[in-house]
């Protein structure tokens, strides 16, 4: 005869079964057109792993290269009298704007070795810029004839090459895409029209986004030129429920928060706020920070100077905050018409590679510590796996000796440099925390001279 206890084994053992097999036979959750339940969409983790990402900003906009990628609405949006002179000076008499397409040429580039540059900068992501303000589609668009990178200038599929190559070197592929035009009639006449009408969105718009997800498949998409119209007017909401429920990516995609009026910093997958957004503390939602080694310009200028550019001590230190307040880093370039990375971009972009050859462990996968920041003089940042704790601090200090005041020590205390083999002696610092002797080397006889990585374990 059973007992009463396998009698109770048994029931447990079928109540699980079924549990099982009525959660299997459970249809998927669908997404509805509203924000409330698109918001609710958990972010895929590969984002949050990857940390690092490449823009890049790339269009008609390198034919001119000067000013800026608004080259045309400052040219001919607010008839800046510079832009005219410059037109003047340096193309024929009459030129257009749609005259520059032809010269955007792409003659030198090898989307293999953009990747191969990508990688070695420790990027888990790249963004293209599919189509920015300007129109002009970086691939065959159905709904851009003439005005795209197959019918003129390059006749190439941009965004498919770079795709392929990204994707042998396992790279993620975000495609950046702007909803408004300057100049596209169409648009023109809805924004007249108060934007009650939509005969850009169906007719432009909406063909392209689902265009290029069918297309390319991209893990992400960097949406912008939302603001001067609501997110109904976009059909933004109806785009990214299709996206989340039937597109061939819905498991896997992410998105930002630009989808209309007041949706930036509210609403979407992960948040950019705005252009280069530091939040200052530990927001409680994913973000990302966008910055430009360019300061001037996202787009090629061929008149920089070395003094507007980003040095790598900036860029790391960029990096290092958005990482230890929980958000991606997305560090841009501008290739020429004829698709070269400037070497002054490529010597940065590699300089941030060799950092994180050493540090990555730091940075990637990481989570936010209980402190983000020391209050101190030696700028030290942290960050988290785990049960250890990592402290990249970006200025060496005096004597070699390093104060952190937060992590509680305990019997199991060790503390390591990453890229230094030998294990670190410490005490307990006088008022609290860690007082750590840091090797004796003079920093510039170190591998790396701006930022080094204190590996915590056995700290509180």
């Amino acid at each position: 005869m059973e007992t009463g206890r396998g009698l109770f084994l048994r029931a447990a053992v079928a109540w699980l079964c079924f549990v099982e097999a009525a959660s299997a036979s459970a249809p998927p959750q669908r997404y509805t057109p509203d924000w409330p339940s698109l918001d609710a969409r958990p972010l895929p983790g590969w984002f949050d792993a990857a940390k690092v990402g490449v823009f890049v900003h790339w269009g008609v906009f390198s034919v001119p290269a000067w000013g800026s990628e608004w080259f045309w609405w400052h040219w001919r949006g607010e008839k800046q009298p510079d832009f005219d002179r410059f037109v003047q000076a340096r193309f024929p008499p009459g030129t257009s704007y749609a005259d520059f397409a032809p010269r955007f040429t792409a003659h030198d580039f090898q989307p293999r070795q953009w990747a191969q540059l990508f990688q070695q900068a420790g990027a888990r992501y790249v963004v293209l810029t599919t189509k920015h303000h300007e129109g002009f589609t970086n691939w065959g668009s159905n709904v851009s004839w003439n005005w795209n990178s197959v019918d003129t200038g390059p006749h190439r599929d941009l965004v498919g090459e770079l795709g392929d190559a990204l994707r042998e070197r396992n790279i993620h592929y975000g495609l950046y895409h702007s909803l408004f035009e300057w100049f596209n009639p169409l648009y023109l006449l809805d924004k007249k029209n108060g934007f009650k009408s939509q005969f850009f969105v169906y007719g432009k718009i909406l063909p392209e986004l689902y265009e290029l997800v069918l297309r390319y498949k991209p893990d992400l998409i960097w949406s912008d030129g939302d603001w001067e119209a609501p997110d109904t007017y976009w059909n933004s909401t109806s785009f990214l429920a299709w996206l989340y429920n039937d597109s061939p990516v819905k498991d896997t995609v992410v998105v930002n928060d630009r989808w209309g009026i007041n949706c930036s910093c509210h609403h979407g997958g992960f948040y950019n706020c705005q252009d280069k957004y530091e939040p200052g503390t530990l927001p409680d939602h994913k973000w990302e920070m966008c910055s430009s080694i360019d300061r001037r310009s996202w787009g090629y200028r061929s008149n920089m100077q070395i003094n507007e550019l980003m040095d790598e001590s900036s860029i790391i230190q960029e990096l290092v905050q958005t990482v230890s307040y929980g958000g991606n880093y997305l560090l841009n370039v501008g290739p020429t018409k004829e698709g070269v990375i400037a070497p002054v971009f490529q010597e940065r972009l590699l300089a941030l590679g060799k950092w994180l050859g050493i540090n990555g462990e730091a940075i990637y996968e990481s989570k936010p510590w209980r402190i983000q920041k020391e209050n101190c003089t030696c700028s030290t940042w942290y960050t988290s796996k785990g049960e250890t704790v990592y402290a990249i601090f970006l200025t060496w200090p005096e004597s070699s000796v390093l104060i952190l005041p937060s992590p509680v020590s305990s019997a199991t205390t060790k503390v390591t440099m990453l890229g230094f083999s030998e294990p670190l002696k410490w005490q307990v610092a006088p008022d609290k925390g860690l007082k750590i002797m840091l090797p004796s080397a003079v920093p510039s006889l170190l591998p790396l001279q701006h930022g080094w990585t204190l590996k915590l374990v056995g700290v509180a």
